[in-house]
């Protein structure tokens, strides 16, 4: 099966990181006209798990990117991609450090998937290295890698692996576009308007900085859902990254 449609009204997925289904929804109806998609990460779906997606999709009627960072073997991981696909969710991800054939087998399983239940599959893109580290966390966990190179390495592997695109800051956009071509899909987390409060990301851009980087897709969460106006809120970021259009007037 193909994947799914790419062509969405603006490149903003509204992460809705929250376990209470009613806020999720409502939040969902707000900002349906407004945002490309929603993101549903783990708190999300380990209290509403499935129904709980399909009550968003009901509420908003908008592409669904459900982050659940999948890492285990590959047959668990394939059997939890199965199980996944046929909710017609447009991105899903899993963890590069799962390894190659973790990453074919989540590949595989996607299109399998997606074929039984008559659906475009969902893109599978994998996790590089989480925005909230910097190179002093991952020395922690015992990568000797600079963040830079350890980010590159696995966008690599994931390309090599058969999988969609990957989630990065928007940092390490403009490197992995020049390394990877324009046709392997970037994730980006870690963006923050100039007029909102960069939370717990160190490595973060503006909408607008990311986006000229190269990034496909914007993952931004508090920054909307936070505000005393989630639609302005969103409909301002959206602007921000829309170009602005001449008038024969101007030209």
């Amino acid at each position: 099966m193909i994947a799914p449609d790419r062509d969405l009204k603006t490149p903003v997925f509204c992460a809705l990181d929250t376990k209470d289904l009613s806020r999720a929804t409502g939040l969902a109806a707000k900002l349906a006209d407004t945002i490309g998609g929603f993101k549903l990460g783990l708190e999300f779906f380990s209290s509403q798990g499935p129904k709980g997606v399909k009550q968003i999709q009901k509420a908003s009627d908008v592409p669904i990117f459900l982050d659940l960072k999948l890492n285990d073997i590959p047959n668990t991981v394939a059997s939890a991609v199965r199980a996944v696909a046929p909710l017609g969710i447009y991105m899903l991800t899993v963890h590069i450090n799962g390894g190659r054939a973790m990453m074919e087998a989540a590949a595989a399983a996607a299109a399998d998937a997606a074929y039984e239940a008559v659906k475009a599959r969902p893109l599978i893109v994998g996790v590089t290295v989480l925005t909230s580290f910097d190179d002093d966390d991952l020395a922690e966990v015992g990568v000797s890698n600079t963040l830079v190179d350890q980010v590159r390495r696995m966008a690599e592997l994931a390309k090599r692996s058969g999988l969609d695109g990957v989630v990065c800051s928007p940092r390490e956009v403009a490197m992995l576009r020049s390394d990877l071509g324009d046709g392997f899909k970037l994730v980006t987390p870690g963006v923050r308007p100039e007029w909102a409060s960069v939370d717990d990301q160190k490595r973060f851009m503006t909408p607008l900085e990311a986006v000229s980087a190269g990034s496909d897709y914007l993952v931004i969460g508090r920054p909307i859902t936070a505000a005393k106006d989630p639609p302005s809120a969103a409909a301002r970021i959206v602007a921000e990254i829309t170009p602005v259009e001449l008038s024969t007037d101007d030209v």
